[in-house]
């Protein structure tokens, strides 16, 4: 009988703390970065939200640092979409 090999999936999270509400798989955050930089639209950054009421991450594209401020944080808001980080979509680093 021929042994069967399953590749093993390596499944890298972000978020992966008491801190955050849920992991975030890294995948899913590159292909958001992928497709902000990919927009017709001139974004900056990449904000990423939860949503209380659905119970997961959303992307949300910003074109300038400053609109970062119109969002409520993570753990200091009952709102129902509330910031958990702010990425520049080129260079990757965290700025919010």
């Amino acid at each position: 009988m021929p042994t069967i090999f399953t590749p093993l999936v390596s499944l890298i999270h972000m978020f992966n703390s008491s801190e955050y509400p849920k992991p975030l798989e890294e995948s899913l955050f590159n292909t958001w970065l992928e497709q902000g930089r990919a927009s017709k639209i001139p974004y900056a950054y990449l904000l990423i939200l939860w949503d209380e009421l659905e119970g997961e991450y959303l992307p949300i594209y910003v074109e300038k640092r400053a609109d970062l401020m119109s969002y409520e944080k993570y753990g200091t808001s009952p709102a129902q979409q509330l910031l958990v980080a702010a990425y520049d979509l080129y260079s990757e680093s965290r700025v919010g």
